[in-house]
């Protein structure tokens, strides 16, 4: 069979709701015994399986017409070699290029959304039947993309951690985290719930709901709807970030003066843990992909040298 190239397409795909249910409970029929005692619809569990393993049949036919195919699960992306010229094609949610994306250096990626009528997919421009065309435009450079800003967090013992999204700072339980922050000429001593650092991508998410709490308490606290913008979306290519700091704590060793504020190039935050165990930096909400921030440790968070590529 003739193909259009010999480089690599790396399809990515995840497990369902129900793969992980098997995988707990042995079996289909124990599954449905657990879902159903709790008074849950089964139903949904097996026809989001059934369309999603449907879909991956589906490309993967359409695309060994085009390329040498190698099908990797998404737990196994952190460890993959990708190459330079390898085309990247996500199917699944959104996460799931956000999660693939950042393990990636200059190859775009292309979103596939599985089951349109399930998800909404910001980041899944096309559906299964398209990647007939897109690919072979990929492979020409003939298809535009979109570029992301990435946050990136570098420490001072090696190790680095990328985020799309955001990047959370802080311990892997529930205690307070403790560091010393500093931004521009402002440094201080926190104890707090953590740091989250968000870029245009991530504006929407976690980004929004900081601030929308944040307002909520105050307009609480004083008794009052305080008309305050709410909103601190901005877009995926924007060159800064923002950083908030989660419920910080005063008292006589740490303060709550520098909680919010924007990291550009030229004015990156930094951070040094005081936690002797437990410390923490994670990105994109998976906590299982982590890099330790335990004392002693320096961490320089800045924008990131490279950025993310979405074929649109």
């Amino acid at each position: 069979m003739e193909r259009m190239t010999e480089n690599k397409i790396v399809l990515v795909v995840r497990k369902t709701r129900l793969d992980d249910l098997v995988a707990r409970f042995n079996t289909i029929a124990q599954a449905q015994f657990y879902v159903e005692h709790l008074g849950a619809d089964f139903s949904d569990y097996l026809n989001e399986h059934d369309n999603y393993k449907k879909s991956v049949i589906q490309a993967r036919e359409i695309l060994e017409k085009l390329g040498r195919v190698q099908i990797v699960d998404r737990t196994l992306v952190p460890n993959f070699i990708f190459g330079v010229d390898d085309v990247i094609i996500a199917l699944g949610q959104d996460g799931l290029v956000v999660n693939t994306l950042k393990y990636l250096s200059a190859q775009p990626i292309i979103g596939v959304n599985p089951d349109p009528k399930r998800w909404d997919g910001i980041l899944l421009p096309f559906e299964v039947s398209d990647l007939a065309k897109i690919v072979p435009d990929v492979f020409c450079k003939n298809r535009p993309v979109k570029e992301i800003t990435m946050a990136k967090a570098s420490l001072n013992d090696g190790q680095c951690i990328y985020g799309v999204n955001d990047l959370f700072i802080g311990q892997k339980t529930h205690v307070s985290a403790r560091y010393q922050i500093k931004h521009g000429e402002v440094c201080e001593n926190h104890s707090s719930s953590g740091i989250i650092v968000s870029t245009g991508l991530g504006s929407t998410g976690w980004l929004t709901s900081i601030v929308a709490g944040a307002i909520g308490v105050v307009s609480g606290a004083a008794g009052k709807n305080m008309q305050i913008k709410s909103s601190v979306r901005f877009a995926w290519d924007t060159e800064q970030l923002y950083f908030s700091v989660r419920e910080p704590f005063p008292s006589k060793i740490s303060t709550t003066s520098l909680v919010f504020g924007k990291i550009r190039r030229d004015a990156p935050l930094k951070i040094i843990s005081q936690m002797a165990e437990g410390g923490v930096i994670f990105s994109d909400g998976i906590e299982s992909d982590y890099v330790s921030f335990n004392s002693g440790v320096e961490a320089i968070i800045n924008l990131a040298e490279k950025r993310g590529k979405i074929v649109v």
